[in-house]
């Protein structure tokens, strides 16, 4: 008679690795199976349309009444000018959304029933991860296009072209991590979608994505030169340029990315410990 010990039977020889194979094909399944129903949710809930909504409505509520008094100062293309800030609203839109999507699954019990099930902690995070990713990737063609329409002409190169989107996909992303930790710790979907849309909206409108830095009262030119979403728009707008992005222009960038990074992380640490009691 054979005997059975922890599940297998006694002399039964086991494929060296068998198992890790079998976990990590399972696992796969599990993120694509989440992912997909994702992106059905995303469709369904308008957010691809929103993701086209976005940028158009910005320009037109920006570029149409103020592109002539911009345009009269020396040397200002503001179609141009206003690309960036155009394109990092647009991501932020779609980041910010993440948080509800987030924060719904945990209000509605489904990261509960995520914890029952033989899956590893990783695997919603990771499949929410490659939902917004893929709706930060609408968001930015649909916002090229938009930037297109009203006279922005990349000046960059290829090289220049790319590396713009590469680093507003990378901001998107991170802002999209942030948004999704925010979310999983949050009681409130709405209230957290709200809680991380505005302060964007409000950083984007007194920074020098809209208006140069000169055009600002004397008082708060420091705060629109120095906050994030201002560092931001001028690493995208050197991108975007002949002029070489030298590492004085990208390192408040690059910190400001670091202090996301650090914040998103804690915020998905918390979540997931959370989803584990």
């Amino acid at each position: 008679m054979t005997q059975v010990v922890g599940g297998q039977e006694a002399g039964a020889q086991t494929i060296p690795g068998e198992v890790d194979v079998s976990s990590g094909v399972r696992a796969i399944r599990q993120w694509w199976t989440l992912t997909a129903r994702g992106l059905v949710k995303v469709l369904r809930n308008g957010e691809f349309a929103f993701a086209f909504i976005a940028p158009v409505f910005l320009a037109v509520c920006f570029y149409v009444p103020l592109r002539k008094i911009m345009d009269t100062v020396p040397g200002m293309d503001y179609g141009t000018f206003l690309t960036p800030i155009i394109i990092l609203l647009s991501i932020s839109f779609a980041a910010t959304s993440a948080a509800m999507r987030s924060a719904f699954d945990v209000s509605d019990g489904i990261s509960a029933r995520f914890r029952i099930l033989p899956m590893p902690r990783s695997v919603p995070p990771l499949a929410r991860l490659a939902t917004n990713a893929a709706l930060l990737i609408i968001s930015l063609i649909c916002a090229a296009v938009a930037c297109l329409i009203i006279g922005w002409r990349p000046s960059g190169g290829v090289g220049g072209t790319v590396s713009l989107f590469a680093i507003a996909l990378g901001i998107g992303i991170l802002l999209a991590l942030l948004s999704d930790g925010a979310g999983g710790v949050a009681s409130s979907p709405e209230a957290t979608s709200q809680l991380l849309g505005l302060p964007m909206m409000i950083l984007g409108l007194v920074s020098t994505g809209f208006s140069p830095e000169e055009r600002f009262p004397e008082w708060i030119r420091g705060f629109a030169r120095n906050q994030p979403v201002s560092q931001f728009v001028d690493v995208l707008r050197v991108a975007d340029s002949p002029e070489s992005l030298t590492w004085s222009v990208a390192a408040p960038t690059v910190w400001w990315c670091v202090g996301i990074a650090v914040l998103a992380v804690a915020l998905l640490t918390v979540g997931v410990r959370g989803a584990r009691r």
